[in-house]
């Protein structure tokens, strides 16, 4: 008896340091918060939530955010008015959202909103939106833009921009509307042809709206953001929010393609397997590690939780009226990239010049959390995908948003690659497009 309690202790001893060797090696490999299989706390639903706003204090003269090993960063374009986007033409020009949330998008007053008011114009997002988007363009190729023009304006906070078919597809906070584009040309005058209604006020909590195309043109998809942190709004102002939807062109039908995505942004297409994915920004008020922000293919039909569940199907009680049918079929997302992150920009890179080890691999641009202690994003990440699944931890690519005085010089947004295969960062606060390529050996 003796014997089989020793050999038992033994067993139990060695499955412990086993399991600790594990855990450590989980946890060498993969940031809290981060990857296919996070670590989710328990919930922490403090009276107070955390609030920890980072004051703005953009760049000094000469200075500039930190590449990663290998590479190199400098300023594409500077003294713009709050970019948040981009997108870049077939012959090199980048276009750039400059843009903001509408004027009174929330009606109504309450203690919340007004301290939420308060933080959110400390940390660079209270001014007042541009609604224009500019073109940039390169002529000499030297990697700074030396053209710059008004290529839209009169818009409506205007966020995603897709090319096809000859037209320029733009996502207002309100519709996606559509005008014809040459190449070449440095400025539209026509009038928008709106294409389709997306929810819009008179709450539009969230109001960043993007779009692509299909590869074959014939369909738009397009992410509308949620009306809330979690329901409290109540759910019928939750209709059509918080989805991916599917516009089909030719009968301007839209329909709802995926939902229980809290707010999704970033759009870009899977070069392996051609699946459309997103980064999806999650609840707010459980906690510093909860709910990690993440990136997912999106599935045709598909339920992602929102409100009631998380990551998959950890239900969440705060929402008053539950639906457990429809949290059985919750999806869990395929990559967590970390709480609170304010994960927002996200493409694909299918070029060359950064080399071989980002190719086909996730550029995500992390805008910085509000709510959290210590602070997470801040940064760009590349995750490495291989057969189309990310394969392994989030790499930083761009760092140093954050000053000695815990102030932030900047927020990475929107991310693209430029036609030359250097990555683009839309810096909303630092007024600044980056451009990463690989530094001189």
């Amino acid at each position: 008896m003796k014997q089989s309690r020793q050999l038992l202790s033994g067993i139990f001893m060695a499955a412990m340091v086993a399991s600790a060797g594990a855990l450590a090696q989980t946890s060498a490999n993969y940031a809290v918060g981060y990857g296919p299989d996070p670590v989710l706390p328990e919930p922490d639903t403090a009276l107070v939530p955390t609030i920890n706003v980072a004051k703005t204090d953009p760049w000094p003269q000469g200075t500039a955010p930190q590449a990663a090993s290998g590479l190199k960063v400098g300023a594409f374009a500077s003294g713009l008015d709050h970019p948040r986007w981009l997108h870049v033409l077939p012959n090199g020009d980048v276009l750039v959202a400059e843009t903001n949330a509408p004027p009174a998008h929330d009606e109504g007053f309450s203690i919340k909103k007004w301290i939420m008011g308060f933080f959110m114009k400390r940390a660079g997002a209270g001014v007042e939106t541009p609604n224009r988007i500019i073109l940039l363009r390169d002529t000499n190729h030297d990697g700074v833009a030396d053209t710059r023009e008004t290529f839209l304006e009169g818009l409506n906070s205007p966020f995603g921009m897709t090319l096809s078919g000859g037209k320029l597809y733009v996502a207002n906070t309100d519709a996606i509307v559509a005008f014809p584009y040459k190449d070449g040309e440095t400025t539209i005058k026509a009038e928008p042809e709106k294409i389709v209604d997306l929810p819009g006020g008179p709450i539009n909590h969230h109001w960043t709206k993007d779009v692509i195309a299909s590869p074959d043109g014939k369909k738009l998809y397009a992410t509308v953001g949620s009306n809330s942190n979690v329901g409290e709004n109540g759910i019928p102002a939750e209709q059509n929010r918080a989805a991916v939807f599917e516009i089909d062109l030719a009968s301007r039908q839209s329909r709802l393609f995926a939902s229980g995505l809290r707010n999704p942004n970033g759009l870009s297409w899977n070069p392996d397997d051609g699946r459309l994915w997103v980064v999806v920004n999650e609840r707010d008020e459980l906690g510093n590690d909860l709910v990690p922000d993440y990136m997912t293919s999106v599935k045709d039909g598909a339920f992602y939780g929102w409100p009631y569940s998380y990551f998959g199907q950890h239900v969440d009680t705060r929402v008053k009226s539950q639906n457990p049918d429809l949290v059985s079929k919750a999806i869990k997302p395929d990559y967590a990239l970390g709480a609170h992150t304010a994960s927002l920009g996200l493409t694909f890179y299918t070029a060359s010049l950064l080399g071989p080890e980002y190719r086909n691999g996730a550029f995500i641009g992390q805008h910085g959390s509000w709510n959290r202690k210590p602070r997470s994003g801040y940064k760009v990440i590349f995750v490495p995908f291989k057969d189309g699944k990310p394969q392994g931890p989030p790499k930083d690519v761009l760092t140093g948003f954050i000053n000695a005085e815990d102030k932030a010089m900047g927020r990475p947004v929107g991310v693209a690659v430029d036609k030359a295969g250097a990555l683009l960062v839309a810096d909303d606060v630092g007024n600044t497009i980056w451009r990463i390529t690989p530094a001189a050996k």
